[in-house]
Order: structure tokens, then C-alpha cells, then sequence
């Protein structure tokens, strides 16, 4: 199944790659906010900006990147947010999926879900939820795509409404938003999971200005 998925995945680059080239060489974008104007102040959570080093740029290629650090002041385990905004993917350069950095990193998946998360403003998003290790480390991880104002769990189905939007909109565009926190240790997951999930539900409603719909 994995086997099949992949070379539809690779049919599907390769049509949409085609279709771009014989259309506009260029995206129309709306135009949006740069996310570094993301407010840093989030919730009760205080957010401070994590350097993205040349190394990492270069394997993200061309875009908009925010790494943010969030804290709450009281103790409680801190929330990473990163969102990687990418203005077209007509040059072949697509979103890598988390699902393939962070195991070449140390990290293993110990259980992956795909949920229904309402936003602060009552609007539903369809997001991947995952627990991953690293030794004794546990990280709870939300991510999730989102282009044109749909939010998307699955790598497969981005590329496919890329293909579609690509000829529908003219546009190409695209971002990902991955939210982690960690499992401390002897903390419920359940903890970590509300935690990750009540941030997320606060940033979503704030992503289309950065993330034009």
C-alpha cells in the first residue's frame, strides 16, 4: 500500500509539473503579512525566535520560515511552533513532510492519528496528531498543511489540491504548521495533547493573514 501510494504521489508531481510548464510561469498570490509579524504574544504564551541555521534553509529552499519558541511563565513544558510558508512549488521544490525529517533526525512515530480540531473562532481544521521518541524524550506533535484556506492532514491529498489549484487558481502556494510540545517526564499525555491542542486553537484563526486564503 505504502509502495502504491508513493508512485501516485510520483504520477501525480510529475502530471502537475507538466501542466505548470505549459501554463503561467508565475503564481497569482494574494498578497499576505510576512510571519514574522506573527504576534508574539499568544494566549498567555510568550513566544522568542529561534534561528533557522543556512543548513536547514537550504534543504527548505525558497520561503517564508518562522521558528518560534512559546513559554507561559508558569513552568509549564514550552511549545514550539514552526511554519514554513512556501510562495510556489511550480520550480518542483514541494513541502517535505515531517513524517520524513524527523526520523532521519533520531525521532521514531510511537502513534500517529488524524483528528478534527475546532479553531478559537468555531472553524474546523483537519490535522495530524503524533507522539514521537527519541530515547527517553517524548514530544506530542501537531501538523498539519494549509493552502487556500483548507487545512490538510495528509501529504498525498496537499499534492493533489496543489495539482487542482494549480489549474483552477493559478497558484501553487502553500504552507505547513507544525506545533510540538514536550511529554514531560511523568506528565499524561492527555496533558500534552490539551496543551498542543489549545495553542493551535488560538494561532489558527491568526494564519490567514500570513497565509493568504
Amino acid at each position: 500500500m505504502k509502495s502504491l501510494r508513493f508512485w501516485i504521489a510520483v504520477l501525480l508531481l510529475a502530471g502537475t509539473a507538466l501542466l505548470l510548464h505549459l501554463r503561467a510561469d508565475t503564481d497569482r498570490n494574494p498578497p499576505s503579512l510576512p510571519l514574522s509579524q506573527l504576534p508574539a504574544v499568544l494566549d498567555g504564551w510568550t513566544g522568542a525566535d529561534q534561528q533557522i541555521d543556512r543548513e536547514t534553509r537550504d534543504v527548505l529552499g525558497d520561503g517564508d520560515f518562522l521558528s518560534r519558541t512559546y513559554t507561559d511563565g508558569a513552568g509549564a513544558p514550552p511549545i514550539n511552533l514552526f511554519i514554513g510558508y512556501f510562495p510556489t512549488q511550480r520550480t518542483g521544490q514541494t513541502i517535505h513532510s515531517p513524517k520524513h525529517c524527523l526520523p532521519g533526525a533520531g525521532w521514531v512515530f510511537e502513534s500517529s492519528a488524524t483528528v478534527d480540531l475546532a479553531d478559537a473562532g468555531g472553524k474546523s481544521h483537519r490535522v495530524g496528531e503524533y507522539i514521537i521518541a527519541n530515547g527517553a524524550s517524548k514530544l506530542f506533535v501537531i501538523y498539519w498543511y494549509q493552502a487556500h484556506g483548507r487545512s490538510i492532514a495528509s501529504e498525498y491529498m496537499a499534492k493533489i489540491y496543489m495539482a487542482v489549484d494549480a489549474i483552477r487558481l493559478n497558484r501553487t502556494d502553500g504552507a505547513l504548521i507544525r506545533v510540538i510540545t514536550p511529554i514531560a517526564p511523568g506528565e499524561d499525555v492527555n496533558a500534552s495533547r490539551k496543551r498542543a491542542e489549545a495553542f493551535t486553537q488560538r494561532l489558527a484563526p491568526l494564519l490567514p493573514q500570513f497565509i493568504p486564503e
